[in-house]
């Protein structure tokens, strides 16, 4: 067979093999969500609305806290555009991510005087590029967070 100095070796190098991280080469966290991600919910009011926007998620000094920011884009063929900045805190648990916002200004409004809620969701996270979830606001809608590709220009 193999001498003992070849079999020591040998088996030196498995238990090396046998420490080494599975993800070795990938120091990416599969359920990082910090960044910027872009949003749509499928059409809701009777087909009649449908919003997409941005949300960039930044670190928050608490633990599974994240400081973020948004701007909803809602197109209603009832009222018209709607586009609204708002700020916003997220919880994590687990791959539950939950985000409440508050509305901090109304970029365009077709229609004087409309009442805008803050744009809440409840996702859950998919992968290191999506979020799957609900609008929880005025209405509920399921909602769909991909993140942002960052293009060179």
């Amino acid at each position: 067979m193999f001498p003992a100095r070849f079999r020591i070796a040998a088996a030196a190098a498995l238990s090396l093999l046998a420490c080494a991280p599975a993800t070795a080469g990938n120091n990416e966290d599969k359920t990082d969500v910090l960044g910027t991600w872009s949003f749509q919910t499928r059409p809701y009011r009777d087909g009649e609305c449908l919003m997409t926007g941005t949300m960039n998620l930044s670190p928050h000094p608490d633990k599974g806290k994240y400081t973020c920011e948004l701007t909803a884009v809602e197109v209603c063929s009832l009222w018209g555009r709607s586009v609204v900045r708002q700020s916003c805190q997220a919880s994590r648990f687990g791959n539950q991510v939950s985000i409440r916002s508050q509305i901090e200004e109304m970029l365009e409004s077709k229609v004087e005087g409309l009442i805008y809620m803050p744009d809440n969701f409840t996702l859950t996270i998919e992968s290191a590029d999506r979020m799957f979830g609900a609008l929880v606001s005025a209405v509920t809608a399921p909602a769909e967070f991909r993140r942002a590709n960052d293009g060179v220009s």
